[in-house]
Parts: structure tokens; C-alpha cells; sequence
């Protein structure tokens, strides 16, 4: 059994190595430099935050920025991309692995970024998450296999901006009940559903069809058993995440009501 490695891929493996280094530069420059300008001239409120906020910001910066730029990406391979789509395990496709190494230079930034800032925004399920992701991603670039899955997995990037935006607006004490925390909390909840839970099922299904496929058995053990466990690690903490995300909404939700009812007795009271 044969399985395509880096030396049957130069071009390719040229290709992919150099979007990583590029991305992994390109995320360390946002995250040091242009964040710190950018973010000072949109927002007065960002001046006056403390070192260590502005450590988060900054970060919360560049994963916004890399969830928008993989997560279009990702859409488009999913509903477009005719090599992959025709053959989910083996198809073949540049764009798709750009994609990928987009997302493995990032999140080796990122977790320079954590390394070196472990007091401000040390997180050990993020370095789970992304030393996990990495494995997968590493897999997927290494032996040109799963592309579209690696691809359909990167949809759940497009629930970040809302969880960003959800800090952003908390660090500059907007009121809990302001209108842009509660729709921006409300479509967090229901993008985060869409894009990382609504999809469990069907790709566990769709897992499952191809086991006895000849497709599969051509991908080898190692990939098959990673495949399986770093999707079911991922997923277990996107459930525990949703779990958070949705007490967090339903509190907000029912405190909003319990306000109003509160508002109609004492203006009930006063008429």
C-alpha cells in the first residue's frame, strides 16, 4: 500500500510549507504590530485597557481575522470544490490544502502566543484543541488525504467572530441587556449550533458509510484511528462549549424577561 508522502508532493509540499510559514508570520505580525494600531484607532476604549487585556485583545484580533479567512475558504470547498466533493478521503486540490496550512500556521502562532503570555491567556483546553488539530492538519498536509473533511471542519471557525465580539463588547462594559450584546449573544448561540454541533451527526454517519469502503482501508491504521479520536476530542469539548454558551444565553434571556414583567407591574402600580 502506498500512501503519498512529501517527497512524491514538491511542488505541492513548497506550496504548503511556505502558506504555513507565510501564515504563521502573518498571524505574529497582527497579533504584535498592526493589532496594537488598528485596535487603537477604531476603539478609544482599547487605549485605556491594561497590558494584560490588551494581550486578549489582540489575540481575539487575529483569531477573528483567521476564522473568517478559513472559514470562507472552507465554505467554498465544501459547496464548490469538484475534487474533493467527488471523492471526500483521496480527492485531490490546492485550494483545500492552502486552506489547511492557513489554519496549522495560525494555530502554531497561537500557541507561541499562549506559551508566552501563560499568565494572561493560558487556557490548557486551547492547547488540547490546537495540539489536536495540528495532528489531524499535519496528516491531512503530509500524506494528501481528507481534504474535504479537514475542510468541513474548518466551517466551525465561522462561529468565532460572534465568541470575539461576545469579549470585545464585555471589555469595553457595555451593559449586559444592550442591544448589541444580547443579539450579538443570541446569534452567537445559533451560529455556534449550526456550524459545530447540527454537524455531528451527519459526519459521524458519514464516517461510519465509508468503513468498509476501499477508500478507507486505503488511508491505514494510523490515519483511520486519528481521524475517529481527534474528531471525537474536538467535538466532546464543542458539546461542553455549546453547553456554556447556551446557559449563558438562557440567563441573559430569562433575566430580560423577568426585567419586563418587572417594568409592567410598576408601571401597572403607577397608572
Amino acid at each position: 500500500m502506498h500512501i503519498k508522502g512529501w517527497r512524491d508532493m514538491d511542488t505541492s509540499s513548497t506550496l504548503v510549507l511556505g502558506t504555513v510559514f507565510f501564515s504563521l508570520c502573518t498571524f505574529q505580525l497582527l497579533f504584535h504590530f498592526i493589532s496594537y494600531w488598528f485596535s487603537a484607532k477604531v476603539s478609544l476604549g482599547y487605549n485605556r485597557l491594561h497590558f494584560e487585556k490588551k494581550v486578549e485583545w489582540n489575540s481575539r484580533v487575529v483569531s477573528t481575522c483567521h476564522s473568517l479567512v478559513v472559514g470562507v475558504l472552507g465554505l467554498y470547498v465544501f459547496l464548490l470544490d469538484e475534487a474533493t466533493i467527488a471523492d471526500p478521503l483521496w480527492g485531490d486540490s490546492t485550494l483545500a490544502k492552502v486552506n489547511v496550512a492557513i489554519t496549522s500556521g495560525y494555530l502554531i502562532s497561537d500557541l507561541v502566543i499562549i506559551v508566552l503570555y501563560w499568565k494572561v491567556i493560558g487556557d490548557k483546553y486551547f492547547v488540547i484543541h490546537h495540539c489536536t488539530s495540528l495532528f489531524a492538519f499535519f496528516l491531512v498536509l503530509r500524506d494528501g488525504v481528507l481534504q474535504y473533511v479537514a475542510n468541513f471542519r474548518l466551517l466551525a471557525e465561522l462561529s468565532s467572530p460572534c465568541v470575539n465580539q461576545r469579549w470585545f463588547l464585555e471589555t469595553l462594559k457595555y451593559p449586559k441587556f444592550s442591544k448589541a450584546n444580547v443579539v450579538n449573544g443570541i446569534l452567537m448561540t445559533v451560529v455556534f449550533f449550526i456550524v459545530r454541533i447540527a454537524p455531528i451527526p451527519p459526519f459521524y454517519s458519514f464516517l461510519y458509510s465509508t468503513v468498509e469502503t476501499e477508500a478507507y482501508a486505503r488511508l491505514g491504521l494510523l490515519i483511520q484511528r486519528s481521524w475517529v479520536s481527534t474528531c471525537f476530542i474536538l467535538d466532546v469539548m464543542n458539546v461542553m462549549w455549546m453547553v456554556k454558551i447556551t446557559k449563558g444565553c438562557l440567563k441573559v434571556l430569562s433575566l430580560i424577561r423577568q426585567e419586563k414583567a418587572n417594568d409592567r407591574v410598576q408601571n401597572g402600580k403607577l397608572d
